[in-house]
């Protein structure tokens, strides 16, 4: 807005409830397989557990991953949903506690909410972007429809309001039974199309180096110039990392009503990779009342394909 606790316990169960579905010789990773992407291609660069903490391959300062702790600064996701059945409706439940285990009740507001809630699978075909409800005990709640059974990581995105408090991703891991077919990462393109809009990315993103990413969006060839803010700004942009589901700090560059945001048809963000390595991008847009989301496969080094076949939108499920 670090390598996510691995507990023997929830990998009993998880093996419980996954049984037969997962098959033998799959060939996939255990759901907490927190590893970074095996292939070779993948990873030009030495990989990030060798790189110096908190510096990027290129010698810089690089901001720190989140979403692979599962606690971190005194606070902890408390995950009471650690399961749920593919294809059916469940309603998610969390906590975030403190140091001495109560229930975190008061959340700076940013981008219009309190707390963002991320959940992707780990071949991050599957996205939700959410909006959890808070109860006055401070447990957080979301219905949540996967559609297909897995492995997922859990991503909430806040900062505490006790003061000097710093923003916050914390990651769990989520699991959906039934059977299980796993899929390749989309091939890198620098177009995607989603309900009828077509987006167009340009730049990429940079080990240990921020860099602009610029996307145009589209409809029926005409550029969108309306867009509507979402999130206090008129995109909002989530980058995962392939592997191990790190997760970017991504800003977006101006806001709504500054004198220098434009309501479409470019939307620009800035962002530094940690590492070498694929990664996907997610943007939510408004239009007309309605979110949508384009998703992206980028990787880092590299600058967007100029052309490409559109990868089309992602599974988001509108779940906003």
């Amino acid at each position: 807005m670090n390598t996510g606790l691995k507990i023997t316990t929830f990998a009993v169960a998880l093996a419980a409830t996954f049984g037969t579905a997962y098959g033998v010789g799959q060939g996939i990773d255990p759901v907490v397989a927190d590893g970074p992407p095996r292939h070779e291609d993948e990873h030009p660069g030495p990989s990030p557990e060798s790189a110096e903490p908190g510096r990027g391959h290129a010698g810089h300062d690089t901001p720190p991953a989140g979403g692979l702790q599962i606690s971190e600064g005194g606070y902890t996701l408390d995950l009471k949903t650690p399961r749920v059945t593919a294809g059916q409706r469940s309603d998610l439940r969390f906590t975030v506690r403190d140091a001495a285990g109560r229930a975190l009740t008061a959340y700076q507001r940013e981008h219009d909410k309190e707390l963002h809630l991320i959940v992707a699978s780990r071949d991050l075909v599957t996205y939700r972007h959410l909006h959890p409800t808070r109860a006055a005990d401070g447990t957080w709640s979301t219905p949540v429809d996967l559609p297909r059974a897995g492995g997922y990581r859990v991503f909430a995105d806040f900062t505490p309001a006790a003061k000097g408090a710093g923003n916050l991703t914390l990651g769990a891991d989520l699991a959906a039974s039934g059977p299980y077919r796993p899929q390749d990462l989309p091939a890198p393109s620098a177009e995607a199309t989603t309900d009828g809009y077509e987006v167009e990315l340009a730049g990429g993103l940079n080990p240990g180096r921020a860099s602009e990413l610029k996307l145009k969006v589209s409809r029926d060839g005409r550029p969108v110039t309306d867009l509507q803010p979402y999130l206090g700004a008129y995109g909002h942009l989530v980058a995962l990392r392939s592997g191990d589901l790190a997760y970017l700090h991504v800003h977006p560059n101006g806001e709504p009503g500054d004198g220098s945001a434009r309501p479409g048809p470019d939307i620009s963000f800035t962002a530094t990779a940690p590492s070498a390595g694929s990664y996907r991008l997610f943007l939510d847009f408004k239009h007309e009342g309605q979110v949508h989301t384009a998703a992206f496969t980028v990787r880092a080094g590299q600058a967007a394909p100029a052309t490409g076949t559109p990868q089309g939108h992602a599974d988001d499920g509108h779940g906003h």
